[in-house]
């Protein structure tokens, strides 16, 4: 009995095993992506020295919460073991908070969502093309398009004070990941980025003269984390 289960498995395994990839092919994926930020803020000090006063707790922050999304992503074949991926993401929204200011005069706060554009694109190598299991690394450049971008002070000595996250990103990106490859060239992946991305935060306000002024310098840098389904053509 156990013999004729081992040789069910195999001979489920053994069309995967023939997979192969080759110049010239094409890999459309369909995944779930986590976008988790890890982000670093330098607010309350910005803050205090764009309105001439200490309104903030110089460690206060920016915090921008994760959030999980739809993505496509395409890949070509220039050789068996060179590809280039474009992942085409929807928008991804993400709340914005500050924290670390319960002590100061601005206080913790919600401060609204921004949606972000991050389409990104790698080049990779894989180990294993012609194998079940193809392990993979990769390298790129992503463009962040801030979409959205209005926030708003909504409690506190700042209260009805406008914000906005002044401009696009482009950043690195580093990748790594594996495809299981199964049966007529669909295929399972699982894959994980850092993703370099960096902008600037601004205000304008009675005490910023009516100008918008720099508050902060948020890097975002976030953590790409996704498990999908994929066809070779």
């Amino acid at each position: 009995m156990k013999k004729t289960v081992i040789s069910l498995m195999l001979a489920a395994l053994l069309p995967a095993m023939h997979v192969q990839a080759e110049e010239g092919d094409w890999v459309v994926r369909l995944r779930a992506t986590n976008i988790s930020p890890n982000e670093s803020s330098r607010l309350g000090s910005t803050v205090n020295k764009a309105v001439g006063a200490a309104v903030m707790t110089p460690g206060a922050d920016l915090k921008v919460d994760s959030n999980t999304i739809p993505e496509l992503d395409i890949s070509y074949y220039w050789t068996k073991n060179i590809a280039t991926e474009l992942i085409l993401a929807l928008g991804t929204r993400h709340d914005v908070k500050i924290s670390g200011d319960s002590a100061g005069v601005v206080g913790n706060q919600h401060l609204g969502s921004v949606n972000l554009l991050p389409p990104t694109l790698t080049a990779q190598w894989h180990f294993n093309p012609d194998q079940t299991f193809d392990p993979y690394v990769g390298a790129g450049i992503n463009a962040t398009f801030m979409l959205d971008r209005n926030l708003r002070f909504e409690s506190g000595a700042t209260a009805g004070e406008k914000i906005k996250i002044d401009r696009n990103s482009f950043g690195p990106a580093l990748q790594a990941g594996i495809d299981v490859n199964l049966k007529d060239g669909w295929l399972l992946n699982a894959d994980v980025k850092y993703v370099w991305m960096d902008t600037d935060v601004e205000m304008k306000s009675a005490t910023t003269g009516n100008r918008w002024a720099k508050i902060d310098s948020l890097d975002i840098n976030p953590w790409v984390i996704s498990l999908g389904i994929g066809k070779r053509f």
